[in-house]
Formats: C-alpha cells, sequence, structure tokens
C-alpha cells in the first residue's frame, strides 16, 4: 500500500473489519522489528463509553492487538493522556481498556503523568511528552466526530493527546489550527485507523452519536482529514489546521477516486436510537431500510445546513433507503438505492459534502 491510499471498510463488527484491513495493507513490512515498540494512541478524551461518539471502540484496538500480536509483535503499549479536567485513569477503566491490558498483558501509559521535553519547528516551540516520543511505531485511533471549535477532529487534532496538560490550555491562546499542525510535523504518524463506527455529530464529548459503520485505514494524516472532512459535509477550508499541516510537509490533501480503496459496501442497519437532536434534523426524511453508512452522511449534511441557516428551507421529503430501491417517484432521494427519483444523489455512500451541495439546490 502506498502512503497515498485509504482503506475503507463498512460494518458493525470492528475488531475483524480492522484485521482484514490491516492484511490488506500489509502493515507488518513498515514495523522495523519484531521487537520495535508500538505505540497505540487511541481518543480517550473523556471517560465515557464508545456508545456515546466521544472514545475509541475498544473492540477496534481489540483487533489491532491481536493482528500484531498473531504476527510475532508483541512489544505493544496504549499511550493516551485525557483533556484537562478529566483523569486518564478514568477513563483506561470507563472505556474499557483496563481489560484489554489485563487481556493482553499491554501497559497503559498515562500521558498526563509523563515528563516532557521542548522541540522546535520552523520557529514554533511546542512540548511534548517523552513516552510517546520512545515509540518505534505509533498507531493513531482516532474518532470520525465533529468537534465544537475545529468542527471536526481525527487523525492531526488527536495527538493533543500526547502533550502535557500545561501546553492544551496554551494551544488555545495560539488558535488551536497553527498548533495542531505543527505538533504533528514533530510526531510522525505511522498508521491512522479511525473509528468511524460511532461517532459524534458536532461535540467531541458526545452526546449526539451517529452510527456511521466504517472504518478507515491509511498513513497519511493528512489525507486521512481531508478525507474525514468530506465525509462530515466540511471542505477544507472549514479546518484550517488541514491546509497548514500540508503546508509544512506533514502529508498530502490530494484525495482522487484511485486512492480510496473500499473493501465492500455497507448493508447493516441503524441500531442506535436517535437523539433529540438527530430526530429534529430527520424530520423531513422518510427512511426504509436506510444503511448506517448512508444515513450518518445525510444527518450530517443537514447538521452543516442547519448551521448555515438552510435545513428550514427545505420542504421537500427527502427519501433514503433499500426499500426505495426500483422505485420511481417524484421528491429528492439520497443515495444509489434511490436513483428512480425525480431528484436523486447517487453514491454508495456519498459523502455529507456532497449531500450539502445536492441540497441547496432545490432551497
Amino acid at each position: 500500500m502506498s502512503s497515498d491510499s485509504l482503506y475503507i471498510m463498512y460494518g458493525d463488527r470492528p475488531r475483524d473489519m480492522i484485521k482484514e484491513i490491516l492484511d490488506k495493507m500489509d502493515i507488518t513490512k513498515d514495523i522495523p522489528e519484531k521487537d520495535s515498540l508500538i505505540g497505540i494512541k487511541p481518543n480517550l478524551v473523556l471517560a465515557k463509553p464508545s456508545s456515546s461518539g466521544a472514545t475509541t471502540c475498544p473492540e477496534l484496538v481489540e483487533g489491532v492487538i491481536e493482528y500484531l500480536k498473531s504476527n510475532g509483535f508483541n512489544n505493544l503499549t496504549i499511550l493516551e493522556g485525557a483533556w484537562v479536567g478529566d483523569k486518564t485513569s478514568l477513563a483506561f477503566k470507563v472505556c474499557g481498556y483496563e481489560n484489554l491490558s489485563r487481556k493482553y498483558n499491554i501497559p497503559l501509559v498515562d500521558l498526563q503523568k509523563d515528563n516532557y521535553l521542548d522541540y522546535e519547528v520552523d520557529g514554533v516551540t511546542l512540548s511534548v511528552c517523552n513516552k510517546i516520543m520512545e515509540v518505534d511505531y505509533l498507531i493513531n485511533m482516532p474518532v470520525l466526530k465533529g468537534h465544537c471549535q475545529t468542527n471536526i477532529t481525527c487523525a492531526l487534532k488527536n495527538m493533543k493527546g500526547c502533550i502535557p496538560n500545561k501546553e492544551k490550555r496554551r494551544f488555545h491562546t495560539m488558535g488551536l489550527h497553527k498548533p495542531i499542525a505543527y505538533l504533528n510535523k514533530i510526531l510522525k504518524q505511522n498508521l491512522i485507523v479511525v473509528d468511524g463506527i460511532i461517532g459524534d455529530l458536532n461535540f467531541e464529548e458526545g452526546g449526539n452519536p451517529i452510527q456511521m459503520n466504517r472504518v478507515i485505514a491509511g498513513k497519511d494524516p493528512v489525507l486521512v482529514d481531508s478525507y474525514v472532512a468530506q465525509l462530515l459535509g466540511y471542505d477544507l477550508e472549514d479546518i484550517p489546521y488541514i491546509k497548514m499541516a500540508e503546508c509544512i510537509s506533514v502529508g498530502s490533501t490530494n484525495i482522487t477516486d484511485d486512492n480510496i480503496i473500499e473493501l465492500n459496501k455497507d448493508t447493516t442497519p441503524m441500531t442506535i436510537p436517535k437523539t433529540r437532536l438527530v430526530e429534529e434534523l430527520a424530520k423531513n426524511i422518510d427512511e426504509n431500510m436506510a444503511c448506517s453508512a448512508c444515513y450518518g452522511s445525510l444527518i450530517h449534511a443537514l447538521d452543516r445546513l442547519d448551521n448555515m441557516g438552510y435545513l428550514r428551507q427545505i420542504n421537500e421529503r427527502i427519501h433514503i433507503g433499500q426499500g426505495f430501491k426500483d422505485i420511481e417517484g417524484k421528491g429528492i432521494g439520497i443515495g444509489i438505492c434511490t436513483k428512480g427519483f425525480e431528484k436523486s444523489l447517487l453514491g454508495c455512500p456519498p459523502k455529507a459534502k456532497d449531500i450539502v451541495e445536492f441540497l441547496k439546490n432545490y432551497i
């Protein structure tokens, strides 16, 4: 696999899905030695289970661990530093990582308690925890979710858990975007595994979980975030740190159809209950056996349109789901299953950004 490829798999079995992805990617050839120290960095921003949409699913991490161990890599560690105001140790417990640690004999490193050193990049000095810099091969495992300040949080921003609390506070005084970009010049991610099973609609703390039922893997954090931005309905200009990171050679934003490798199509239905906010966004939707990935993209698009002040101007019903296959009708259809509708956006699943632009035509 080249560094400019992204692998995507849909479904609701993250432990099995990631093993299949990693096997296709053949990542073992990239790890220097069998005894190389492999660091796994999830997103455990606070002590909430992954079903909240806030934190990395432990079953996904378990799949990575089992794949590595089955290939003879046993020098593993899980590292994280929760956000200021929460305890990493509590997050490890509540999110299921203490169980993983015991089951596979893998140490948990609380970066909130770690020492740190200062690093300078292009005139910007940042403090980074020591333990994360000792890792030989770094696997970043962020959650596909929205963020109240930066619109999205994924591969690039997840590295913020690798700095001391005093630096996390300073990042906000620096405007967040520039220090996030420059931090990723210091910290090299070797592999990114995005937990897109359940992520929050627009808030890093969870509370409005959206089922997207996908796992995304790649080697370029800029490319990953560029793709994720589109999935959640954003232009790159809406997340300045992505372009900033590209400008300092962290990675590339150049997404093409050739570097998106989908290993399957989603056929899994939604299983989590809708929150009040999601119900409100969905009031114009006629859903009939919609797959979760497609429906999740539509909800993210409607949230974007709501923030832009357009949602109330959509007066037509929006149809989505496998139940509309081979049906011709008037009105709006989202996804390949609704191709018989008068106004239809194809895709399986379409990105939220494409849905946003499509629905703007009918306002």
